[in-house]
């Protein structure tokens, strides 16, 4: 502890403390009667407008992911790291087409969850549990990758060591982190989220305007990255990586793009985030508005480069074999102790505010789709939300034991991870909303089919510093070319689910009921037959 540097450490906590006080103060900020109640404690009263609601699915879908995952995939690979770009802008789209649809018959029928909605519209229990299992799985390693930047940012300001001296400052942030969300529900990263943007814009502006007047220009900036990517790598002989895509990473490049935006709005976190909005048209008016965040996606993925081309902290990236710090050493060496303060404390509360959502969504699922489902049909809203809240810490706990098990030096591979499982919902959940064709049978086979073959292909996939998950691409059967593994899974899933429902409904299988109707998709708050939150009494 003693090369700690005192003013960073300082100004990240003083920015933690305050957004620790906003997170239990949230509790009273737009608060109904009581907070116990699934649809105030976790969908935060289902009346956010355009603005809290842009914050809110802001802070949801731009995380550490963005500070520290994308400019380490950039730093260690070069141009394949961009991905994240095309993603955004191929996601958006898709999320204009589902989102406004999943939210109207979600208020009708008063779902809270994506396993809800599968349920009711499949009538299958056994099809809802694997929506909701799924969510939750793919929820850990997501919400691992944000301590993992909380981690690295402690490691670059000096708080090492080793046992409970090097992981405490991270025990701390999750257990206040637990604590406020306990306390205030979905209300609390919301409220953050605010302060959470301002920082993160703040920061990057800087950074891309003060950053290359130290290290020579833009130009010089390219120049020593694309020198530093053509060395071969000691691991494996061949170059890190190009600045432009080549032959051999185009199927990954593209395939990652396509698979991550089938993800984006199906992961339980933002699906969490849109049904907290108060109307229809909300959800429209942020697909039109999220990009923005793209422009600063893009930034930021070029502080991969900006590290590469300071000889200073490229070295020392490279010597601590972690790409993951590229970004907290890059601050850290140029900036000012203080300004370096304030991005440290820019990507801790970047971490925050989606660990928070994420939590949520997961015990959402879980309380839902598991404990009510199975276990106590009868519980009322008040024993469901006791649940929930109880079940966010666990979920936290799981995460946590992600980030001490794997392997962090690549830490986008946690979210990709996630990717893989949560994209086999897509037939069932992104499908469903349009079609009812599928038979519950056939997306169920598809579901369990694909999430085999994806998790032991990720399984497979080892490289000189972990032995498994190491990547989330592999080669694709029969044709010789490199592919997320989410999508070649999903591909696989669509052609079970194609032929069995064919198959079955030659022999009229069973069908279940589908509880909604035609009309119920187009519905909006004002429109009659759209649920009214509940009343809700204290117990």
């Amino acid at each position: 502890m003693s090369d700690v540097n005192a003013v960073e450490l300082t100004i990240f906590i003083v920015f933690f403390a305050l957004v620790t006080v906003m997170g239990f103060a949230a509790a009273r900020w737009r608060r109904g009667q009581t907070l116990m109640h699934l649809d105030e404690w976790g969908l935060g009263g289902r009346s956010f407008g355009t603005f809290t609601t842009w914050f809110l699915l802001g802070g949801d879908l731009y995380t550490a992911y963005t500070f520290i995952a994308v400019p380490a995939a950039v730093f260690a690979g070069g141009a394949t790291g961009f991905w994240a770009l095309p993603y955004a802008a191929i996601a958006y789209p898709i999320v204009f087409l589902i989102g406004p649809r999943l939210w109207s018959v979600s208020h009708v029928h008063g779902y809270v969850t994506t396993a809800d909605f599968v349920r009711g519209r499949f009538g299958s229990k056994s099809l809802g549990l694997a929506v909701a299992v799924t969510g939750i799985l793919a929820m850990m390693p997501y919400i691992a990758l944000q301590l993992v930047g909380i981690q690295a940012v402690l490691t670059v300001i000096g708080v090492k060591g080793s046992g409970l001296a090097k992981d405490l400052p991270l025990l701390i942030a999750f257990a206040l982190l637990a604590a406020y969300t306990y306390t205030s529900g979905l209300r609390a990263p919301a409220l953050i989220a605010f302060v959470k943007d301002a920082l993160i814009y703040l920061v990057i502006i800087v950074a891309v305007i003060y950053i290359p007047t130290k290290l020579g220009g833009w130009g010089h900036i390219f120049d020593s990255a694309q020198a530093s990517l053509a060395k071969p790598n000691p691991a494996t002989g061949k170059p890190s990586g190009s600045l432009i895509t080549n032959d051999m990473t185009h199927w990954a490049y593209g395939s990652l793009a396509l698979g991550s935006a089938l993800a984006l709005f199906i992961y339980p976190h933002t699906v969490t985030g849109a049904l907290a909005s108060g109307r229809r048209d909300v959800i429209k008016r942020n697909a039109a508005l999220l990009p923005a965040y793209s422009l600063l996606l893009g930034l930021l993925a070029l502080l991969g480069y900006m590290a590469l081309a300071s000889p200073d902290v490229a070295g020392a990236v490279k010597a601590a074999k972690n790409p993951q710090l590229a970004v907290p050493m890059l601050f850290d060496h140029v900036f000012p102790s203080w300004f370096a303060g304030v991005a440290f404390a820019a990507i801790g509360v970047g971490a925050l505010v989606p660990a928070a959502i994420m939590s949520i969504a997961a015990s959402n699922l879980f309380t839902r789709n598991v404990y009510k489902e199975f276990f106590r049909p009868d519980a009322s809203p008040a024993e469901q939300t006791r649940v929930a809240r109880l079940v966010s810490l666990l979920v936290k706990v799981g995460a946590l034991v992600f980030v001490l098990a794997f392997d962090k030096t690549l830490s986008i591979n946690l979210q990709l991870l996630g990717g893989i499982w949560i994209v086999q919902t897509f037939p069932s959940l992104g499908l469903g909303l349009y079609t009812r064709w599928f038979h519950r049978w056939a997306l169920l086979a598809g579901w369990a089919v694909a999430m085999v073959y994806g998790t032991l292909t990720a399984y497979d996939q080892h490289s000189p510093a972990q032995r498994h998950f190491a990547q989330s691409t592999a080669d694709v059967p029969f044709l010789h070319h490199t592919a997320y593994i989410a999508l070649t899974a999903f591909v696989l899933n669509m052609v079970v689910v194609l032929v069995l429902t064919a198959i079955l409904r030659v022999f009229h299988a069973p069908d279940g009921t589908d509880e909604t109707r035609a009309a119920d998709y187009l519905a909006d708050a004002d429109d009659p037959g759209v649920r009214d939150l509940p009343e809700l009494v204290a117990e």
